[in-house]
């Protein structure tokens, strides 16, 4: 599915600044749009990682009017290259109460109804109404150990610290238009529709785009130990179309109050929608972003998925049974700031091989005389 540039933009592209990479024939190259004109960065910075490190996001050669589109034969790339793939989970009430659901269940989904309503109903108002780390939400957890309702998921959605995963290897994201993979092997699976912030190597926040961070819920609900295995499979990280470059027309308030909306449609007439409310984030995105640095160095900057609100019930088969893809879904996630991420849902056995990592690039980039732009 070729997904051009001018469709995945947001409607006020032309007072944006955006940051991105495309496939040409030569290979990877980094594009910038800025008054709604395109220009190839690669000679100046020939990674996204290296033009956020240098704060290098003009110059370059012009290629012309986004409404132009392209050149032939190039294509959309994930916005990120060399940064660290991390990602939050558990931020929102909504989805902590999913995962004690998918805990719960052992991976079934048949079991997840029942335990859902008895959940929100001892649950869900408590973690809503109290701030992450606080004394109120360590006395909630000592009313829930008391009652038999804790859970791990519940330590990382009202405690101190928060899930902070790496989510993918370097390189490995695929771009809007690109098919999305889910295990051949999971039964009960969802996307995942979420802000992504793009952080330099200090934790500053340069800009944000969208991401799919494909989540098997059948995997990781039959032990946590799983997640790795539930989240990080071929092409299972979705990121794009563009990272918007904050200025004054987009700002990190931008992103605290952004509306993210979803939209399945399956091969077989099927639909759903969904939103993810960013306002309705437990813990502020500056605050996930700390805690991704923490004690860590990521030389190379890192982007940081902020966890999602959206949690299909929605019965798609078998009633009970919620909802799961099936491959040829057509998922696209969409904000009104950052534009449209769209993918076709195939299996991550079927799903192109990933083939370009860091050793390919690097000598890709070499054999262009490019390696000192990076």
């Amino acid at each position: 599915m070729a997904e051009g540039i001018l469709e995945s933009l947001p409607a006020d592209f032309r007072d944006g600044h955006f940051i991105g990479r495309v496939l040409s024939p030569e290979g990877p190259c980094v594009i910038t749009i800025e008054g709604g004109v395109l220009h190839d960065l690669t000679g100046v910075a020939s990674t996204v990682a290296g033009a956020i490190a240098r704060r290098t996001f003009s110059g370059g050669t012009v290629i012309g009017p986004v409404e132009e589109g392209l050149p032939e034969g190039w294509s959309l790339l994930a916005p990120t290259d060399l940064q660290c793939i991390k990602a939050s989970g558990v931020t929102f009430a909504l989805s902590a109460i999913e995962r004690v659901i998918e805990e719960r269940a052992r991976g079934d989904a048949s079991a997840a109804a029942a335990i859902r309503a008895q959940l929100e109903d001892k649950v869900g108002s408590g973690i809503r109404s109290v701030v992450p780390g606080s004394a109120a939400a360590a006395q909630l957890k000592a009313a829930l150990i008391e009652e038999g309702m804790w859970s791990q998921y519940l330590e990382v959605a009202i405690g101190p610290d928060a899930e902070i995963f790496s989510k993918a290897p370097v390189l490995s994201a695929v771009g809007t238009g690109a098919p999305v993979g889910v295990r051949s092997d999971s039964h009960w699976n969802n996307p995942e529709p979420e802000v992504v912030l793009a952080c330099d190597a200090h934790g500053e926040v340069v800009g944000a785009t969208l991401g799919n961070d494909v989540n098997l819920r059948d995997f990781e609900g039959r032990s946590a130990l799983l997640l790795s295995k539930a989240k990080d499979n071929t092409a299972s990280c979705a990121i794009g179309p563009f990272i918007r470059l904050f200025d004054n027309s987009f700002t990190i308030d931008d992103v605290r109050s952004a509306a993210i909306e979803l939209v399945i449609e399956g091969p077989e007439g099927y639909r759903l929608e969904g939103r993810n409310d960013m306002s309705q984030i437990s813990r502020d995105p500056l605050d996930l972003v700390a805690q991704c640095l923490s004690e860590h160095h990521y030389p190379d900057g890192f982007v940081l998925f902020c966890g999602t609100l959206f949690a299909p019930t929605q019965d798609r088969d078998t009633p009970g049974a919620g909802f799961t893809h099936k491959v040829g879904d057509v998922v696209t996630i969409r904000s009104d700031k950052l534009g449209t991420l769209r993918n076709t849902v195939t299996t991550s056995r079927d799903a192109p091989a990933w083939t370009m990592g860091f050793t390919a690039f690097a000598r890709n980039l070499a054999a262009r005389g490019l390696i000192e732009a990076i």
